[in-house]
């Protein structure tokens, strides 16, 4: 079974992957279905359904502007982010859209782009249903699809193993499992980085991989940046503030150490999730790290090693993007990266056990102790719902990150204190992890109809701007 590391990290646009990103490709996907079978220009209208998770909190994180962006043609990658409101508007206004950018459809939002808020389709929480219509409103095309975490999409036709994306391709060093991989790594003298160099290069030459991972850095840092210098209150009902320009001042400034002046590099490493999980609720441009909803655990992690750790140097980037997806391709094949499925145990839990190997790694630890590090990170998010207020990738989201990096530091150095050896294997608390979100009730999963999301307030749909 073979995942590449760019399955797990994507560009992409906030607020969700698997309510904005995994929706937008859908529907691109979808235009392209009608083109590819000379149907789309026959079509005169298009319908859109969203169902179970989708339906329930998909006007708070963004799955209408993505339904409209990628039926246009766009795609999270390349979209300009900037123009993204007033193409929503003339389109919702207009009651037109051009389907792959060059054929008018009628498209209602209001009667066309349907939230089923307590419905589910079979197979999985994140359902949609797209519908084209000819002449005299005769059916043309109807498909279904999944979006089923990290921006994956499948339709219809899938089943549980294709949630997981295999590509046929053969690697070197195939690995379903912890074990597996720590055996690969002891056999043949590799460390994890190396071992997963070894297998990308079965896709691509190593001088493209590294150019994609530095690439990848590069859009991280560049959405941390954004985020310690912009102002304002996020869209959504719920009216948050931004904190990380405030907070970036305050510590450029180096005057108040809250009594330990020690700890201020923790309050760093606060401030780069922050700044990424509000660019992400704002719908800026970020990385699937493995989600949009955690994406701001590795690059802080990542941002905290380059910045403050002796020794660092920017070689170690890819390296450390290798490990992070090693260990996360183990939570794709063996659990879900969903939090429609398993709780924000599946998000954050699995980037804190992510971000928390790679440092390990970087760190100079072995690949028993990057594998301890893994471990203790997932096992102390175990059980975490998701239980956004209003539908919004906001409460407790952007702190639920800054919480799981200041965790995933603190995971790679107690195990690093340790030489490897520990009680519970990394491979029983992704099993864990994947048992304990089928027991969840499913109002702690991402339907804002529990938890947080009910005990805080009620958010009237009206006021969620979509």
């Amino acid at each position: 079974m073979s995942i590449s590391v760019f399955d797990l990290f994507k560009v992409g646009i906030g607020p969700s992957s698997s309510h904005t990103v995994g929706p937008m490709n859908a529907a691109r996907l979808f235009t392209k279905t009608l083109e590819d079978t000379a149907q789309i220009t026959k079509c005169t209208r298009v319908t859109v359904e969203l169902f179970g998770s989708l339906g329930a909190t998909g006007a708070g994180h963004g799955s209408p502007k993505a339904i409209i962006l990628g039926l246009s043609g766009e795609t999270p990658e390349t979209v300009n982010v900037e123009s993204i409101p007033a193409r929503v508007a003339h389109v919702r206004e207009a009651g037109k859209i051009l389907l792959l950018g060059y054929h008018e459809v009628d498209f209602n939002y209001r009667d066309d782009l349907i939230m089923h808020r307590t419905e589910t389709l079979p197979f999985h929480p994140n359902g949609m249903r797209f519908s084209a219509f000819g002449k005299n409103q005769s059916p043309l095309v109807s498909r279904v699809y999944f979006s089923v975490g990290g921006g994956f999409v499948v339709d219809e036709t899938a089943d549980q193993t294709d949630i997981i994306v295999d590509d046929p391709t053969p690697t070197p060093y195939p690995f379903t499992s912890a074990d597996q991989l720590m055996a690969l790594c002891s056999e043949h003298g590799l460390s994890i980085p190396a071992l997963m160099m070894s297998n990308e290069c079965a896709w691509r030459p190593e001088t493209e991989i590294r150019q994609r991972l530095l690439e990848l850095w590069d859009v991280m840092n560049a959405c941390i940046t954004r985020g310690c210098s912009t102002e304002g209150v996020m869209p959504g009902g719920l009216k948050v503030k931004r904190r990380a320009a405030q907070l970036h001042r305050q510590l450029k400034r180096q005057g108040d150490s809250l009594g330990d002046e020690s700890l201020n590099t923790m309050d760093w490493v606060t401030l780069y999730a922050l700044a990424v999980n509000e660019e992400n609720a704002g719908g800026g441009r970020i990385v699937t790290a493995p989600t949009n909803g955690a994406a701001g655990i590795l690059p802080a992690v990542l941002k905290y090693y380059l910045a403050h750790c002796k020794g660092a140097r920017d070689e170690d980037i890819c390296r450390f993007l290798l490990t992070a997806g090693a260990i996360g391709t183990l939570y794709k094949i063996n659990a879900s990266i969903s939090g429609a499925e398993v709780g924000c145990q599946g998000e954050v839990g699995s980037a804190c056990s992510m971000a928390a190997g790679a440092l390990a790694d970087a760190l100079g630890g072995t690949p028993q102790q990057v594998e301890n590090a893994a471990e203790i990170a997932m096992e102390h998010n175990l059980g975490l719902t998701c239980d956004p207020i209003g539908g919004l990738v906001q409460v407790p989201c952007i702190e639920r990150n800054a919480m799981g990096a200041i965790k995933a530091i603190s995971a790679a150095r107690m195990a690093l204190r340790g030489d490897g050896k520990h009680f519970v294997s990394l491979d029983q608390v992704i099993r864990t992890m994947r048992d304990t979100g089928r027991d969840m009730q499913e109002k702690y999963k991402e339907t804002a109809r529990g938890g947080l999301a009910i005990n805080v307030l009620e958010m009237p749909v009206n006021l969620i701007e979509c």
